[in-house]
């Protein structure tokens, strides 16, 4: 039996990535506040992971202003949605060889 991981991608391994791109996965596109609120993160937790996840090309941001408040939006990108679902794929598969189904 393979049981082989070389198509779960480790940018997915935290917990954190892991909620930002199921977020994303269901919402075309999400703020920071509501992500955070989510997720239950501080500030600087969700700024690192997503600022991560935006130099690998899988999700893209969008800072703007609303009235006088900063509104910073993420949205996946294509390679990101290719990517997070290639390791769904996986850890699915993994799981079912796991579980002998």
């Amino acid at each position: 039996m393979n049981m082989s991981l070389e198509h779960i991608n480790k940018a997915f391994e935290s917990k954190v990535r892991l909620g930002i791109m199921s977020a994303l996965m269901v919402n075309e596109e999400i703020d920071f506040t509501t992500l955070k609120s989510l997720l239950d993160l501080t500030d600087g937790n969700l700024a690192s992971h997503t600022r991560s996840l935006e130099e690998m090309g899988y999700i893209q941001s969008k800072k703007q202003f609303i009235g006088r408040k900063p509104n910073t939006t993420f949205q996946m990108t294509e390679s990101g949605k290719a990517a997070f679902s290639e390791h769904l794929k996986a850890l699915e598969d993994f799981l079912k060889i796991s579980l002998g189904n």
